[in-house]
Parts: C-alpha cells; sequence; structure tokens
C-alpha cells in the first residue's frame, strides 16, 4: 500500500508540474496586485506565446532564448520568470531554476506557481523548510490553490513527519475537491497513523 502510494503521490506531481506550465499565462499580464493591469508589448506577448507553444513541445533551448528575450524587456510581471524557471528545471539545470522562480516571487511574493515550483524545487534538494517557507507564502493570499494545498501537504506527511500539517492540508483540499477519492483514502491512512 505505501509503495502504491508513493507513485501516486509521484504521478500527481508529474501532472502538477505539466499542468503549470499553461497556467501562468494569464499572469503574464497582471501585476503585483490583483487588480492592476500592466500593458505588455504585443512583440514581447507575441514571444511569450511562441515560448509556451516550445514548452508544450518540450523544446526548452528554444523556450529559454524566447523567455530570455522577454524578461530582457518586460520584467515586471512573473510569469516569464516561473516558464523560465520550469525550463531550466526540466534541463536539470536547478541553480538557474531556483534563479529565475526568485525572481518571479520578488516580483509577486505570494504568486502560487512561482511559489509551488520553488516548493517542488526545494523538496527535491532536502530543503524542505524553505519548500514549506514557499507553499506558505503562496497560501497566505491564495488558500485554496490546489496544487500547494497538497504539496504541502505531501511534504509535511512524507518528508517532515508533521502529520497534523498534513492532515490539516489534505482535509482543506477534500473540502475543495470533495469527490476525490484517493485523497479521502491518504486522509484515512494518515488519521489511523496518528491516532
Amino acid at each position: 500500500m505505501a509503495v502504491l502510494r508513493v507513485i501516486a503521490i509521484a504521478l500527481t506531481i508529474i501532472t502538477q508540474v505539466s499542468c503549470v506550465m499553461e497556467s501562468t499565462k494569464p499572469s503574464m499580464i497582471e501585476s503585483k496586485s490583483k487588480f492592476e493591469k500592466i500593458e505588455i508589448d504585443s512583440d514581447v506577448e507575441d514571444d511569450f506565446n511562441a515560448a509556451l507553444s516550445h514548452l508544450k513541445a518540450e523544446e526548452y533551448d528554444e523556450a529559454i532564448q524566447l523567455l530570455e528575450k522577454v524578461i530582457a524587456v518586460e520584467y515586471r510581471v512573473p510569469a516569464p520568470f516561473i516558464n523560465l524557471g520550469m525550463a531550466y528545471s526540466k534541463k536539470g539545470d536547478d541553480v538557474s531554476a531556483e534563479k529565475h522562480l526568485l525572481s518571479a516571487v520578488e516580483v509577486e511574493l505570494t504568486n502560487p506557481v512561482a511559489n509551488n515550483q520553488l516548493g517542488l524545487l526545494y523538496r527535491k534538494k532536502g530543503r524542505f523548510d524553505d519548500a514549506k517557507k514557499a507553499y506558505t507564502n503562496a497560501l497566505t493570499e491564495y488558500p485554496d490553490y490546489l496544487p500547494v494545498v497538497k504539496n504541502l501537504g505531501i511534504l509535511c506527511e512524507l518528508y517532515m513527519r508533521d502529520f497534523p500539517c498534513a492532515l490539516k492540508q489534505y482535509e482543506h483540499y477534500l473540502s475543495l475537491q470533495p469527490d476525490d477519492k484517493t485523497m479521502k483514502i491518504w486522509i484515512s491512512d494518515l488519521s489511523r497513523r496518528i491516532k
């Protein structure tokens, strides 16, 4: 049962990472404030969209080249930095990935996508306190962002052995996704281990 659970968690994480690449596009035009819009030059936006296409096609070098061009002109929004971080991460360059994800967080401290990616990177590196801080940063403004809620629960349970923290995250996740059968199993299993 434990092996199946670890496999399920790994698949969940892989799925979340691939889905996140698409979810950064709307934040290309959002600023630090949820309500303030930033005008983006159409050529920059075209380069950004082309970079997203390269990311989806797993053409990371091409995506990186375009995204570097984008951030040279437009550094007021987190999305290009996030996508650069994810592209470098896919290439195995965790130093560059962290650098660009931190740049995204400098633009918007609580950005849920940037903090989720940063948390995943830190967890992979064994920097569990830093991972927890990244997830917590996102949850301050986006308490219902499901990937962060789930990943914080996984971090707390499997890596930090903080079962009450994990249970709290899992229960919150289930309150947002009441039909998630896997989460119900995780909560049941964890509840038994806490008692």
